[in-house]
């Protein structure tokens, strides 16, 4: 099912702090897979990694990568965003801050995203037109 169809059935596990993995690949093309938060914005799917991140290095190597954001209780709904990142400067840490404030709550997502105790973050893109929804109302007993 494309996202596009799919967007009213999927906005509950957008809004939520749902879990998420995102999988790089090494230079050997080993595959490398690393929880993140996430969000979606302006038709993308956003993560931040911080400049010095090993995941970011990866990506500046090879930017094909796969997002995968999923359910852990019924109706185990998920989405699977594969394709090459796009990656643009977080400038004043808007991404992070957005992001950390839907996992931590709005006072501990801005202790979070202080620049004072972080590097700066590179907002990490892939877009959500084709990505694949599933969910598994219909097989569940």
């Amino acid at each position: 099912m494309k996202l596009t169809e799919a967007a009213e059935a999927t906005q509950s596990l957008f809004d939520a702090p749902s879990p998420a993995v995102i999988t790089l690949y090494d230079a050997d093309g080993e595959a490398v897979v690393s929880p993140v938060w996430f969000r979606v914005n302006e038709g993308a799917f956003e993560v931040v990694m911080a400049i010095g991140d090993r995941k970011l290095a990866r990506l500046q190597r090879d930017p094909r990568c796969v997002l995968l954001i999923f359910e852990t209780v019924p109706p185990f709904r998920g989405v699977q965003a594969r394709g090459r990142a796009t990656l643009t400067p977080d400038h004043g840490a808007e991404a992070r801050l957005a992001i950390a404030s839907r996992y931590l709550g709005a006072e501990r997502g801005r202790r979070y995203a202080d620049m004072e105790r972080r590097p700066p973050g590179v907002v990490v893109s892939l877009p959500t037109a084709n990505a694949r929804t599933w969910d598994l109302r219909r097989t569940l007993p």
